[in-house]
């Protein structure tokens, strides 16, 4: 993959690379080989080192209700990407896995992956926004997030990801139901 030479940062070795926290999700096809398939992909990328996934949780859809439950879940991993060449990654995997694409914003896809945090920090572009900008809004992206991260800090509100998800008005429109093994 030909990545933009400025979207790498210079990585002190010592450290092995930035930790970013990732979202998830499917809501079409089997939901749970789609998820598997891009962590695998993802563990396939010599740039990226999958440090942990989340459970897997079936999530009411949000800002469109006509369409099927999510799939979600969250991933920790290392990476000596920069963030926008990172987010090339995610798209190109994206690509490579719904040949279709989603339809519309918030519509259903086969896969969705999103960074969430990179490190600590604060970015924004016309293409990427970091810390996620509506994160701390969603159930869906704190309730696995929780499991493998709920100590990180969002570096805008300098809380916890537990604490923001502790402050979520819990919606019955926001339901996350752990998948269960085998399922």
């Amino acid at each position: 993959m030909n990545l933009p030479k400025r979207c790498y940062l210079k990585i002190d070795r010592r450290k092995g690379g930035y930790p970013a926290y990732l979202s998830i999700g499917s809501n079409i096809g089997n939901k749970k080989r789609n998820l598997d398939d891009a962590i695998s992909l993802l563990r396939k990328t010599k740039e990226i080192e999958v440090i942990a996934v989340s459970s897997f949780y079936m999530t009411e859809p949000q800002d469109f209700k006509a369409q099927d439950w999510f799939l979600n879940a969250a991933l920790k991993i290392s990476t000596n990407l920069g963030p926008e060449a990172l987010l090339i990654v995610l798209k190109s995997l994206e690509e490579t896995m719904d040949k279709t694409g989603k339809k519309f914003r918030f519509g259903p896809r086969a896969i969705d992956l999103d960074i969430i945090y990179y490190n600590d920090l604060v970015f924004k572009t016309e293409t990427l926004e970091i810390p996620h900008p509506r994160m701390h809004e969603r159930c869906f992206v704190l309730v696995p997030l929780c499991d493998i991260g709920p100590k990180e800090i969002h570096p805008v509100f300098n809380l916890r990801s537990d604490e923001l998800l502790n402050k979520i008005e819990k919606k019955e429109t926001q339901k996350v139901i752990l998948l269960k093994e085998g399922k």
